[in-house]
């Protein structure tokens, strides 16, 4: 069996990384932070002319109808580059939904707008000590409107969306609703994350529903569809996070020298750089593995849960051992080695950590043992 990936993935990864490797340099990231700026907007444009941001989207939608494999490997060029653009909240958490569930209204309005570019589309999951597909978030009905009530917290490129998929309960069940971020009744406060790249508190006070994704009263499934693939996803990111600062970190090893010779030859050095290794390597082959059935229609619950913990766990021991084997240049912000330890925080902290995907592979075990 060939486990290697197609010409057209292969192409697809070496775009992403020639797009992200020339434009989104460390001296770039630098320019944008001291301007304050957390989008690149010529890296988005970029992405979008090289149809990088509708390589999901339906070609009658102006995308290239490719799947959610070809999506991850572009995410591990972000992490590989630690991009400042809103590539997962658009293209997992708002353009493959609306792919999937919308109605041809709602697909016609705003895929063109995704794969284009023109429009920043997420979702609202979080809220304080709920299940994302069990909101408290209320939404009443009166006669064909919907207006919702409640606060979502976290909400990945939430300032510049120009729609957010929100769920919340009905008397029928959770539905997820579509909602526009400057109406009446929407409130956006920034939320100040661990990547330098903020995003928003929503605060809905009977804002009114611009449309309802899917059916009403089935919307934890399309909740869980959306967190499945969001994980998936972040764990994809990871394993540029990872590659990228062991590589760095390799090449610091090589011509810092100590006692006259690079530390890189000295055993306590080399090897926490090859249990890094290691690590970053099973952070690759179970993301490629969850990406892969994801893409295929397999089911992928455990394998999504495996490819998050070993990027919450591993990712963790790869950029702490990055850290550490720079000394004191670790912490210099002027060197880029440090965007990725926030970054694989970041990661290991969403949508749940180690911890939260070891009960869920624990339950899956345990449910195949009844």
């Amino acid at each position: 069996m060939d486990f290697s990936l197609s010409e057209e993935q292969q192409a697809t990864r070496e775009l992403a990384k020639q797009i992200l490797g020339d434009l989104m340099t460390p001296e770039r990231h630098r320019e944008l932070e001291l301007a304050g700026e957390w989008t690149d907007t010529k890296v988005w444009s970029a992405l979008a002319d090289a149809g990088l941001l509708g390589i999901a989207v339906p070609e009658a939608h102006g995308g290239a109808g490719l799947g959610f494999l070809e999506v991850a490997l572009v995410l591990e060029e972000i992490g590989r580059t630690t991009a400042k653009v809103p590539y997962l909240a658009t293209v997992v958490l708002g353009g493959l939904p609306l792919a999937e569930f919308g109605t041809a209204e709602q697909q016609a309005q705003w895929l063109p707008k995704v794969a284009s570019g023109e429009a920043v589309v997420t979702a609202a999951l979080v809220e304080p000590q709920r299940d994302p597909s069990a909101p408290a978030t209320l939404a009443t009905r009166s006669g064909d409107s919907w207006t919702i009530s409640g606060q979502k917290d976290f909400v990945p490129a939430g300032l510049d969306a120009a729609l957010i998929l929100v769920p919340a309960r009905t008397d029928d069940g959770v539905t997820v609703f579509l909602v526009d971020p400057s109406a009446e009744g929407v409130h956006l406060d920034r939320i100040d994350s661990t990547t330098g790249i903020p995003e928003a508190r929503v605060v809905l006070d009977g804002a009114p529903a611009v449309g309802v994704l899917g059916a009403v009263g089935e919307g934890a499934v399309i909740v869980d569809w959306i967190v499945l693939r969001a994980t998936a996803g972040l764990a994809a990111t990871a394993v540029g996070v990872c590659d990228a600062a062991l590589r760095i970190t390799a090449d610091y090893t090589k011509t810092r020298e100590q006692f006259g010779r690079p530390i890189a030859t000295f055993q306590a050095v080399s090897q926490r750089a090859g249990d890094a290794y290691i690590d970053t390597e099973a952070v690759r082959l179970t993301a490629l593995q969850a990406a892969w059935r994801i893409s295929s229609g397999l089911p992928a619950d455990t394998e999504v849960a495996i490819a998050k913990f070993w990027a919450a766990d591993g990712g963790q021991r790869v950029v702490h051992a990055a850290q550490h084997l720079h000394g004191g240049m670790g912490v210099d912000r002027d060197y880029p080695v440090h965007r990725y330890f926030l970054w694989a925080k970041s990661i290991e902290l969403t949508l749940g950590g180690a911890t939260a995907q070891l009960l869920k592979i624990g339950k899956e075990l345990a449910d195949r043992q009844v």
